[in-house]
């Protein structure tokens, strides 16, 4: 058994795998940091190729599956985590108000297969991966995954019940065709850099953002929206992620954390400091923070060393791998999308003319 030992530092634990989480950090400061430089040509290498196998889709040299259903893809041009997972919920939401039946796909990032699968109640999040289970914990929707992003599409297509597929992620799955696309974008650490990997965070560069449909901000910074310079003022929508209150991880049913209480906050996903930020927002007294990687497997032994009065806080993301081991004291942290009504109306709108047009 690989060794899971850890060292403080600063109150914060530092796993064995702490340098990528130093990475990021310089990929978001401001100007190009010393450390970063002699990977310059590697960035380019990874423009020309991506650029490259661009080109092939663009000139039909490569195939892509297209549906008879609207296929809307929400993803990003950056490394991490954006906020792609509760937009999606929160246009599932908007789709299902509507009378639609949507359905979601995803690449089942960390799951073991087999592929294309559909994720039902049973699931394990180490067959399909822990996003696309909770998804389908907390939207209620039909579910797939698979590396191909086409054929999770096509599986959820031919069952006929949904009549509107979202990916989660994707921008740049070339390979599956789609109809409306929505980057998103952290609000708080922008574009970083604005280097491509791995150099950077980016996978596209910025201009590739103009091509979407829409650019969602996740935390609707102003001066964010002027660095993106779209094309279209109207390209860009500020999002907030609203706190709906503390669920118990074990049974997810609604508890309230005292203010004041000192607390053990984890989080292993890619922007960890919003989640700590909104936790400091609710008044507790954070006692220590552990940061995990992206779509870290949680275990049982990681928490050996917490007491069993010591409330530990974790997001939606982190709680569908503890709920099989989690303490009474273990909670999350329940979070909506909020758009702005004008987007809400226009998206509407961009949909029923796919679905018109799919229909001709």
């Amino acid at each position: 058994m690989k060794s899971n030992s850890k060292k403080k530092k600063n109150g914060r634990v530092i796993t064995p795998r702490k340098q990528a989480s130093r990475i990021v950090r310089w990929w978001y400061q401001p100007r190009l940091v010393l450390p970063l430089w002699p990977l310059a040509p590697l960035s380019g290498l990874f423009t020309f190729l991506a650029a490259f196998r661009r080109t092939l889709y663009w000139l039909r040299l490569k195939r892509q599956t297209r549906l008879s259903i609207p296929v809307i893809i929400v993803g990003n041009v950056t490394v991490g985590g954006t906020g792609k997972t509760p937009t999606v919920l929160g246009l599932v939401e908007l789709l299902k108000q509507a009378g639609y039946r949507p359905g979601i796909i995803s690449r089942g990032y960390g799951g073991s297969g087999p592929f294309p699968q559909r994720v039902t109640a049973t699931s394990e999040p180490a067959a399909v991966g822990d996003e696309p289970k909770m998804l389908f914990e907390l939207s209620g929707v039909p579910v797939a995954v698979a590396p191909k992003r086409g054929l999770a599409a096509q599986l959820l297509a031919e069952s006929g019940e949904v009549d509107i597929i979202l990916a989660d992620d994707g921008l740049q799955h070339y390979a599956l065709a789609r109809d409306i696309e929505i980057a998103v974008v952290d609000g708080e650490r922008g574009l970083g850099n604005g280097w491509r990997l791995p150099v950077g965070p980016l996978r596209e560069s910025r201009r590739r953002l103009r091509k979407t449909n829409w650019v969602i901000i996740n935390g609707g910074q102003s001066q964010t929206i002027e660095g993106l310079k779209l094309k279209r003022p109207e390209q860009a929508v500020p999002m907030a992620l609203a706190p709906m209150g503390w669920r118990r991880v074990s049974d997810g049913a609604e508890i309230e954390v005292p203010d004041g209480e000192s607390a053990l906050a984890i989080a292993g996903i890619g922007n960890p400091e919003r989640f700590f930020n909104l936790v400091m927002q609710h008044g507790i007294d954070l006692r220590e923070t552990r940061v995990y990687p992206d779509h870290y497997a949680y275990a049982p032994t990681d928490f050996y060393d917490v007491s069993n009065e010591v409330p530990i806080l974790m997001t939606e993301k982190d709680a569908v791998k503890c709920r099989s081991f989690a303490r009474p004291h273990w909670y999350f942290l329940k979070v909506s999308a909020q758009f702005p009504e004008g987007f809400c109306e226009q998206f509407l709108q961009a949909v029923s003319a796919c679905v018109q047009q799919k229909n001709q």
